[in-house]
């Protein structure tokens, strides 16, 4: 048995937190199917008060963008403790990618991002994901 929150025949919930509309609307359209119901927030703050009213089943977000970087990680984790989390960013290094791991990211991508690696993970996520 899959140990995973998202229910058989149900789409699993992706907040996808990006500021730049033109990364927005591609990840969008590479993650819009009958697997996944898309949530959208331009900033950090949004997706931050997003979580708040409901946790989604995975977290795709930006670092660097309005009230992002590692403590936005941190403050995202802190409400909800189980929903998988991927960071993406164009202006990372080992020192951020650490940082950012340690704030409770499950996985990191350097930006440009290889969409297919990029799906791989989400759907390894969502299948182990505890509930």
């Amino acid at each position: 048995m899959r140990m995973t929150n998202v229910t058989k025949g149900k789409a699993a919930v992706v907040l996808i937190v990006e500021d730049d509309r033109e990364m927005l609307s591609l990840l969008c359209d590479e993650f819009w199917s009958a697997e996944y119901r898309l949530r959208q927030a331009r900033d950090g703050d949004e997706a931050f008060q997003m979580v708040l009213q409901s946790v989604p089943d995975l977290i795709l977000t930006d670092l660097r963008m309005p009230a992002g970087g590692a403590d936005y990680i941190s403050r995202l984790r802190t409400v909800a403790p189980g929903c998988p989390i991927i960071v993406m960013t164009a202006f990372g290094d080992a020192r951020c990618k650490s940082d950012v791991l340690k704030a409770g990211a499950n996985a990191y991508f350097d930006k440009p991002v290889r969409i297919a690696e990029l799906k791989q993970c989400v759907q390894q996520l969502l299948n182990h994901r505890v509930t």
